[in-house]
């Protein structure tokens, strides 16, 4: 029996669940992807879903960006709103191939575009490169907008976990670089603070999937062995002083998961600043239970995600 107060759906099934134990160093980090590989392969396509891969370019002076397209097969009258997806995975782990069953089902049943972004990991390639890709995923969506069938007022950002830190990210940069407008971001997890000082993440150092320690890692890694002085917010968006301007937002937080409070703490500020926001945090579960897909918090988590995307993103 674990001592924390997980959902019955959940419980059972945690031996099941793949471990991250060690991101010490970059050939632990590399053992982690490949069994993350192995855990998660990417499920059969959709048949009303059309996929590409291409590059986009990237900022002056990086390389290009992976990604891929999704898009619905049926036709339309107009051009459909869009999704620039971002995966997640603490910066370190992950891909393209781990959201491809969520963005062909996004695609699908909101009728959107889905733009995912395969962008450069830690520690590899430490802060800015992951949220410059980000953003230069965002920039080309944009001025390619008429080209995709996408409508340029109909823009979001959305990611989970690292993903959601980067998305909230990237809508930063957008507003500070006068960068294309953005309708909406939605925040799924969302590690968003360098300082981890939140009750939850000091409480939480032993739960499944994603724990202070992992967290310690992903942070050394993401900023780099050189850094020093302050973090900048597009690295670490809790540290941002002005959150006014931004797009309306969804954060979700799971209740053991050590990046619960910065998740709220972050949605509370953006209603203080201004900006229409909903929060929903979700009992009983930990961070990335939604593997767990059979489970009552995780089908009404992806339900909810689904019917706010939907009104989000409608004309």
């Amino acid at each position: 029996m674990s001592k924390y107060s997980f959902d019955p759906d959940l419980e059972s099934l945690l031996p099941l669940l793949p471990v991250l134990s060690d991101l010490s160093t970059a050939e632990a980090i590399q053992a982690a992807r490949d069994n993350r590989a192995i855990m998660l392969p990417p499920g059969p396509d959709r048949e009303d879903v059309v996929k590409e891969d291409r590059t986009v370019p990237g900022r002056a002076g990086d390389p290009d960006v992976p990604v891929r397209i999704y898009r619905p097969r049926a036709e339309t009258s107009g051009p459909r709103a869009c999704l620039v997806e971002i995966h997640g995975g603490g910066f370190l782990i992950g891909n393209i191939d781990m959201m491809d069953a969520w963005c062909q089902h996004i695609a699908a049943e909101v009728d959107a575009v889905v733009v995912s972004v395969e962008y450069r990991l830690a520690p590899e390639h430490p802060f800015p490169a992951g949220v410059e890709d980000c953003y230069a995923a965002l920039s080309w969506t944009a001025e390619n907008a008429a080209s995709l069938g996408v409508d340029p007022g109909r823009i979001a950002v959305g990611g989970q976990s690292a993903g959601g830190g980067l998305a909230a990210g990237t809508a930063l940069l957008a507003r500070d670089r006068g960068g294309p407008p953005l309708c909406f971001q939605l925040l799924e997890i969302p590690e968003l603070d360098h300082r981890l000082a939140t009750p939850s993440m000091k409480a939480f150092t032993d739960t499944p999937l994603w724990n202070r320690p992992n967290a310690e890692w992903s942070w050394k890694h993401y900023l780099g062995p050189d850094h020093t002085g302050e973090v900048s917010p597009y690295a670490s968006p809790s540290v941002a002083k002005d959150l006014s301007g931004l797009p309306p937002a969804y954060v979700s937080t799971m209740e053991f998961d050590p990046l619960r409070d910065e998740g709220i703490d972050y949605a509370t500020r953006l209603l203080q600043a201004g900006v229409s926001s909903e929060l929903h945090s979700y009992p009983g579960t930990f961070h990335g239970s939604s593997l767990v897909p059979t489970a009552e918090p995780s089908q009404r988590n992806a339900s909810e995600l689904l019917a706010v995307l939907k009104r989000r993103l409608r004309s």
